[in-house]
């Protein structure tokens, strides 16, 4: 396990199953339909990449696992490792923390001034919902859809109406109402498209608390 935790790890950081290395094996895997990895050794071979130029991958990755890594390991120093540990502990988690409320879910709990919740795996399963707010013991779903542009709205709405019978099931079971929240990218961000579902969160909710 170990040995091929370290053979993928080195692979992937020198990039030598990239498709320009190794070419574009899930491309080529269609195109060849093989019924027997015999059938797909073949393919590759003839169409893709020779055994040759495997080899020569494979002696790279010798190469780098034995000379370029224990070189860089040497490198390392004890403060190396202590100045990492605080750096992904404290500077990545908050940076990471920051990314998180810049989402459409940390925009909405700043607009709504609630904490919404991602949904356990169940929930999601049985009900089609993301996230849901705690209001008075009670329970709104959300669901996030990301949108490339407003002509994918009309499909989702399609799904919408397949899924409202898990939706119904959803409020008969926690009392609150489930809501679509549109994402759509919007620069480096997103932000929600259909705005007017916010008032109608802050209905629910206020609905919820009385």
């Amino acid at each position: 396990m170990a040995k091929e935790w370290i053979l993928n790890s080195v692979m992937n950081r020198f990039q030598l199953n990239f498709a320009r290395n190794v070419g574009k094996t899930s491309e080529s895997i269609r195109r060849c339909s093989p019924r027997s990895v015999d059938e797909w050794r073949e393919y590759y071979y003839s169409n893709v990449r020779t055994p040759d130029h495997l080899d020569e991958l494979g002696k790279k990755l010798y190469v780098k696992i034995t000379e370029v890594i224990p070189a860089e390991v040497e490198a390392i120093t004890e403060d190396d490792c202590i100045t990492y540990m605080h750096e992904m502990v404290i500077n990545r988690t908050f940076n990471g923390y920051m990314t998180e409320i810049q989402t459409i879910y940390g925009q909405l709990e700043a607009e709504l001034g609630v904490k919404i919740c991602p949904a356990p795996d169940e929930w999601d399963r049985l009900y089609n919902i993301d996230f849901y707010i705690n209001v008075s013991d009670k329970y709104i779903g959300l669901q996030i859809k990301p949108v490339a542009d407003t002509s994918h709205i009309s499909r989702i709405y399609q799904e919408r109406g397949q899924q409202a019978q898990t939706h119904a099931s959803f409020t008969e079971r926690f009392g609150g109402n489930m809501f679509y929240i549109f994402s759509i990218k919007d620069g480096n961000k997103r932000r929600t498209q259909n705005t007017a579902v916010i008032p109608e969160i802050r209905a629910e909710i206020a609905r919820l608390s009385s």
